[in-house]
Parts: C-alpha cells; sequence; structure tokens
C-alpha cells in the first residue's frame, strides 16, 4: 500500500508529477492512499512519499489533452475523493483511449460534475467579489490600492486571478480568501494558498452599495428562485446590500401597486424633452396611405415588444423611396434614440466615412434597422447597449417586411447578424456568407456584411486597419451591384 501526501490546493503540478511516477511503475489505483492536508484524521505527512522506480518494458506515457483539462479543474475541487478519482481514470485511459467519450461512465459524470461546480465556483467568484479602497500610503500620491475578502467553495484562487490581474491592471489589490490570496502591484501577480484572515471592511460605501442596489431592484421582475440560484444565500454575508433582499421580497407585491399607479403619471427618462419638443411643434400633414411616410407615422406607436417601454421614440428608416440600396443595421443606439434618426452615432460616422471612400453617397440610400426601438441597460446615467433577442426581432420584423414591399431595393445589405436574421431566419455564422451576394427568391440580392459598431470595438489597431479595408471593399463591391 502506498500513502502519498499532497497539499491539495488547486496545483495539478503536485499531483500529476506523483501519479506520472505510479503510472510508470504499472501500480494500480487501488493500493494508493491519496492525502492532504485537509484530512481530519491528521495522516498528512510528506515523510510518507515515497514513489516506485519505474517499470522497465511500461509504455510511453500519453493522455489526451482533454484529459489535462479536465483535470486542471477537477483538481481545484474540495472533495478528498478528487485525487484517486482522477488517478484512477488516468490509469483506465492507459488501456482505453475512448473513456472521455463514454458520457455515462460515473468516473466521467463525476469528474465533469466536479469541474462544472468548479467552474460555478469561478464565476460566482469573478461576479460578487467587491473591492474597498485602501488610503494611500503616507497620504501621497501612487497607485490606488483596494481589498476585498470572498469565500470560495473551492481552491480557484490561483484559476481566477489572471481574470482580475486582467480586469483591474490599473491598480493595486489584494483578494483575500480561506483558501489562499492573490495580489496584484502593477508588474508581479501573486497567489498563496495559505488561509487568510478576513479584514474588517466596513465602510460608508456599503451605504452606497445598498441605496443603488434597492434602486435598481424590480419588485414586477421578481422571481425568488432564479434570483437565489445567481446569488446564493451564502454569499450574502459578504455583500452589504444583502441585508435588503428580504424586505424587498417581502413588498414586492405593494411596489408593483404603487408602480401602476404611476406609470400613468410618470414619463420615462428621456421622454420630456422630447414630449415638450413635440407639444411646441405645429401638426404635421397627414401622409398619403400606403407610403413610407404614412408607414413611419403607424410605427410611431409601436408597441409590438416591451422595448417600447424605455425608448424614447421609435427610430424609423430614412431614404429615397425608391431607392436601390437598403441598408439594414441591428437597432438604434443612444444617439439614435435621443435624435430619432439612423446611424448618427460613432457607428454612423464610420459608415458614412466608408460610404464617402467607396463613392457611394448616403443620400441614395434607404437605411434602417431591424429592430426600431433602442434596447439598454441603465448603468449610473449611461445606457448601455443590449442586443436585441429572436422574440423581439421577429415581432419587428412586420416594419421591415413593409419597408422592403414600398422601397422594393435591388440590392439589400444586412449588416451583422441581427440584420441577417431578421431578413432570412438564419442563424449563421457571418463569415460563412460575407461579402458573398446571394441571389433572392424575389429577385433581389442579399449582401452580408458587418456592423460599423463591430470596427469600432476590436482593441488590436492591427487588426481594425485589416477589417476597415475589409469594409471598405465591401462598400465598393456594394456599389457595383446596385450600377
Amino acid at each position: 500500500m502506498y500513502r502519498y501526501s499532497l497539499r491539495g490546493r488547486g496545483d495539478l503540478t503536485e499531483w500529476r508529477d506523483a501519479a506520472r511516477a505510479f503510472l510508470a511503475a504499472g501500480i494500480v489505483p487501488d493500493i494508493i492512499d491519496w492525502r492532504t492536508m485537509d484530512d481530519a484524521d491528521g495522516l498528512f505527512g510528506f515523510d510518507d512519499n515515497r514513489l516506485p522506480p519505474p517499470h522497465p518494458e511500461h509504455p510511453p506515457l500519453t493522455v489526451p489533452s482533454a484529459f489535462l483539462k479536465l483535470a486542471g479543474a477537477v483538481i481545484c475541487h474540495s472533495d478528498p475523493t478528487r485525487f484517486a478519482l482522477l488517478y484512477r481514470m488516468l490509469f483506465r485511459l492507459m488501456h482505453g483511449r475512448y473513456l472521455l467519450q463514454m458520457a455515462s461512465d460515473p468516473d466521467v459524470v463525476a469528474a465533469q460534475r466536479m469541474a462544472r461546480s468548479v467552474g460555478r465556483d469561478y464565476h460566482k467568484m469573478t461576479a460578487f467579489v467587491r473591492f474597498k479602497e485602501l488610503p494611500l500610503a503616507g497620504g501621497g500620491a501612487g497607485r490606488r490600492r483596494f481589498v476585498s475578502w470572498f469565500e470560495p467553495d473551492h481552491f480557484i484562487v490561483a484559476r481566477v486571478a489572471p481574470f482580475f490581474q486582467r480586469r483591474f491592471t490599473d491598480m493595486d489589490w489584494l483578494i483575500a480568501t480561506p483558501k489562499g490570496s492573490a495580489s496584484w502591484d502593477g508588474e508581479t501577480l501573486r497567489t498563496t494558498d495559505e488561509p487568510a484572515e478576513k479584514p474588517d471592511l466596513r465602510d460608508e460605501t456599503d451605504d452606497l452599495w445598498r441605496t443603488y442596489y434597492a434602486s435598481i431592484f424590480n419588485p414586477a421582475r421578481l422571481k425568488v428562485k432564479m434570483m437565489t440560484r445567481e446569488m446564493p444565500k451564502k454569499y450574502w454575508k459578504n455583500l452589504p446590500e444583502a441585508e435588503l433582499i428580504p424586505g424587498l421580497i417581502a413588498n414586492a407585491e405593494a411596489s408593483v401597486i404603487d408602480m401602476a399607479g404611476k406609470a400613468a403619471s410618470d414619463p420615462l427618462p428621456y421622454h420630456h424633452c422630447i414630449r415638450e419638443a413635440a407639444a411646441r411643434a405645429p401638426a404635421p400633414p397627414e401622409p398619403s396611405p400606403g407610403t413610407l411616410a404614412s408607414l413611419k407615422e403607424e410605427a410611431r406607436v409601436c408597441t409590438r415588444c416591451d422595448i417600447h417601454c424605455l425608448a424614447t421614440q421609435t427610430v424609423f428608416g430614412e431614404g429615397p423611396p425608391d431607392a436601390k440600396v437598403m441598408f439594414v443595421g441591428e437597432q438604434p443606439g443612444d444617439q439614435e434614440d435621443l435624435a430619432g434618426k439612423p446611424f448618427v452615432g460613432p457607428a454612423g460616422k464610420l459608415f458614412n466615412d466608408t460610404l464617402a471612400e467607396a463613392g457611394i453617397d448616403r443620400r441614395s440610400l434607404y437605411i434602417t434597422n431591424a429592430v426600431k426601438h433602442f434596447k439598454y441597460q441603465l448603468r449610473g446615467k449611461r445606457r448601455i447597449h443590449q442586443k436585441p433577442n429572436m422574440g423581439e426581432i421577429r415581432q419587428c420584423r412586420w416594419w421591415l417586411i413593409r419597408e422592403l414591399e414600398l422601397v422594393k431595393p435591388k440590392v439589400i445589405v444586412a449588416m451583422g447578424a441581427t440584420a441577417l436574421f431578421a431578413l432570412t431566419d438564419m442563424r449563421q455564422k457571418l463569415d460563412d456568407v460575407r461579402s458573398e451576394p446571394i441571389p433572392m427568391d424575389d429577385g433581389r440580392t442579399l449582401f452580408v456584411t458587418v456592423h460599423p459598431s463591430y470596427l469600432l470595438r476590436i482593441p488590436d489597431e492591427k487588426r481594425k486597419a485589416e477589417e476597415l479595408v475589409r469594409f471598405r471593399e465591401d462598400m465598393s463591391q456594394i456599389s457595383r451591384l446596385a450600377a
């Protein structure tokens, strides 16, 4: 019988080195007793560690890369049986290379379950770590310093530390946990597996968190089971706003009734400016039926989906009613929502510049969006774009079809996956259909390219330049198709 002790703090290397030695000696799983410093029986000790000599006729040791990836997650689990499970799987892989493809195998099921648990713990740590700022040393200038406390279920600190280093690279921080700590000083990322003491992090910012949470809590959309699944109660003790949750849940029904009473009198954000301007403006002449102007007026009061509840106004398409080319984007953005016109924000500026370089006059185009209202999420005073879902796209398709019927364009340009889905119901990768004219059943030509906002989000300057060139080439090809 072999007894082998490990620190058991999520380090794959210490187990892998020992497992390789046992495997090379042909040692069967049943005679290895894996121990960790967390074992309750007190038998931990590196003095017991002894590795057998390799067997001279043992075949070379190779394992699928998928096993190493799985083992890297499982080794972080807190279950003391994880080492024996991984060695048993490793031993079996030497005699059956397709073990991981046997989805119903008990060992595979157990390993996958542990990996998923570690993945959830990783996700919760990235979501619920709450930094508190420390005063600068000596009260002088320098990099800001932050500290936080988190209680993970598993040994994931070293695994998740690079995420925080990438996310908060411009500040010094320390994340302390009972299962180790991680710190960043602007140059070096350090981790330790020693348990940390919980610091007292209570300060005046706790009241800000409670105020913020109470203001964004929507009783009309309360789903207790989903909320506690996304924010399990075990994390509440370290989140100051969590103490509000029982009261918010208890008063949810009364809050919904109160909200309903105010709904008819309280204008939504940004609406008052539009309404005041509209009240001062003279009534426009009634548009002729069966025209784009008539359709636009009809869409102005559209309530086909819930997006209209928060948007300032409907942003309808614009352009000549006999345009040869119709461009279809995703949805209006923040500036489009306020202006009531499509493609007037940063993406619209890039779009205009590219059209000009390709020799296309924007005034000759009909430009619209698959969805006519701005879908967003409020973060402070900022309205952050949210992608419309399939149901919302399908609801708004009614307007897009009417536009196509009235304009009758020769070429339809789908800018982005949302526009492609709205026009064709296709859920295809954009690269598979991009830049290739696609004949449609009605005799028109569909051309697929990227949305200009995609180009603005590319972080790598070299790749952005390459994609801009490709976008200009798409515009030139569209010009030739419309000729």
